[in-house]
């Protein structure tokens, strides 16, 4: 059943290219920028102050075109795409949890970024630990990565 999805803002980042981009927000410390929030929804940033992180689901808008097994950043070896962090896939949703800096109006000021500047956001959520922090034992594949945490644009049009 087909089903529209509309932007709710855009990601502003450092990151004017696919090559370099950190990866992870983990490996983005420092990279900060903004979000620009359509002003129509701006209310619903409403008690999002004080959060420390929170979660942006975007739209890999410069992704190349879909593939269900890729070779990922942090391997030599190609795997499954839904066993990977790829961009390229069927429908090429990310997320990121960032750091929430501050709220100026409908713009977010935001650091850890690791999405391209002018990225489509689709959504926020709360990171909230409670949640979202499971122990595991089990990384499959990614127990023997490698990598230095960049892109190299390989997944880029």
């Amino acid at each position: 059943m087909p089903f529209q999805l509309n932007p709710i803002g855009v990601i502003h980042s450092p990151h004017e290219h696919a090559a370099g981009t950190p990866i992870q927000p983990s490996w983005a410390e420092g990279a900060e920028g903004y979000v620009e929030i359509d002003p129509a929804l701006a209310l619903g940033l409403r008690d999002l102050e004080g959060m420390e992180r929170i979660w942006l689901i975007y739209w890999f808008d410069r992704a190349g075109p879909a593939s269900l097994e890729v070779v990922p950043f942090m391997d030599d070896k190609s795997h499954g795409i839904f066993a990977t962090r790829a961009p390229t896939r069927p429908n090429p949703i990310g997320m990121s949890s960032v750091r929430l800096l501050g709220i100026e109006g409908a713009r977010l000021r935001v650091s850890g970024l690791d999405m391209l500047d002018g990225t489509p956001l689709l959504d926020i959520k709360p990171y909230l630990p409670s949640a979202d922090v499971f122990a595991v034992q089990g990384l499959g594949w990614y127990a023997q990565a490698h990598g230095s945490g960049k892109a190299d644009g390989r997944f880029e049009k």
